[in-house]
């Protein structure tokens, strides 16, 4: 179930690319407000949709009908309106219902989130370099909709939590809260900083598709990570060398595409310290996150800063999430485990 949800978030990304590519692009009279409202859908109503994923526990049929509903918003002939509501929607539902049902069925550990929500970044890239793939894309999705109850079923992945592994948080909810406006913010802040960067080297197709690799590679990787060394290791490990090589050295290739590798560790790292905060909310916690990505990104974006004050400004908000990330694994998580990790 793992892997099929992993191809089905890499075509939902590039479907609804394409989707906005294609034929929104082609028929719309103002393409960049509604690509706009898109991402407003696609992100910003996650928390919401994770609230309702948390009441309903029914990720499968969540899954399988939002990735049912993209490929009717990139099928029919609709106004453009309708279908970026289709698409936009569609995408947001399906990744709180599969992110839930990955941290529901992960067994307390982050590796699979990562191979969860790595795959999206190179949907993404491939809808939008390529959007007259929609058909086969869309050919592609509607099997993975129609995989996803009878595999489910075959495969004893119901969505009753009756034989998932819950972790147990560490404080009380009072304690808990900090943590999460902590960790809820760091995504935004990595966003802004993120945002306010540039990368010269990438002018080509050839050079999009390597970075979008060396995202999938960093957010894939970030999980495993910190199973094996703790959040705050992990944490360690990247965020640094990820604020250094993306504030000093985007000019270069090399050097930019280590650091979105090293930065791209963090992400399964930052959802998965949310889930341990909200073990019985997943779909909340997956859902808050990306709710928080949208609007740092589009703050990142109205920022005009150049030179030095853009790079002190990225360095900062990497080290907050850095700071976020330890002060959050410190309070989260039971000392003696901590250490066995660390």
């Amino acid at each position: 179930m793992l892997i099929l949800h992993a191809m089905a978030h890499l075509l939902v990304d590039a479907l609804c690319a394409a989707a906005l590519f294609g034929p929104v692009r082609e028929t719309a009279a103002d393409p960049g407000l509604l690509i706009l409202l898109y991402n407003t859908l696609a992100f910003s109503t996650q928390c919401l949709a994770g609230l309702a994923a948390d009441r309903v526990r029914k990720h499968a049929p969540a899954a399988s009908l939002a990735m049912l509903t993209v490929v009717l918003g990139f099928s029919l002939p609709v106004p453009p309106l309708l279908r970026v509501i289709l698409v936009g929607c569609g995408n947001s539902v399906f990744h709180v219902a599969g992110g839930a049902w990955t941290l529901e069925k992960s067994g307390g550990r982050a590796g699979a989130l990562g191979v969860f929500v790595a795959p999206g970044a190179i949907g993404l890239t491939l809808g939008t370099l390529w959007p007259a793939l929609g058909v086969v894309f869309a050919v592609l999705l509607t099997l993975c909709a129609a995989a996803e109850l009878p595999l489910s079923r075959m495969n004893g992945a119901e969505d009753s939590r009756e034989d998932a592994v819950v972790p147990e948080p560490a404080c009380g909810a009072g304690r808990v809260l900090l943590p999460v406006l902590l960790l809820t913010a760091a995504v935004a802040t990595r966003a802004v900083g993120g945002s306010v960067v540039s990368f010269p080297w990438k002018t080509a197709a050839v050079t999009g598709l390597i970075l979008t690799l060396c995202v999938w590679a960093g957010k894939t990787a970030g999980g495993f990570l910190c199973d094996r060394t703790g959040p705050s290791r992990a944490a360690l490990i990247s965020i640094p060398a990820a604020a250094l090589l993306i504030a000093f050295c985007s000019e270069w290739m090399i050097p930019s595409l280590i650091g979105q590798l090293t930065l791209n560790l963090t992400m399964p790292v930052t959802l998965w310290l949310l889930y341990r905060a909200m073990p019985d909310a997943p779909g909340f916690a997956f859902g808050l996150a990306a709710s928080a990505l949208w609007p740092g990104t589009i703050a990142g974006r109205l920022i005009t800063l150049t030179g030095p004050a853009a790079k002190a400004l990225t360095v900062l908000t990497f080290l907050f999430g850095l700071f976020a990330v330890l002060y959050s694994a410190r309070v989260l998580l039971p000392r003696t485990s901590d250490r066995q990790k660390e």
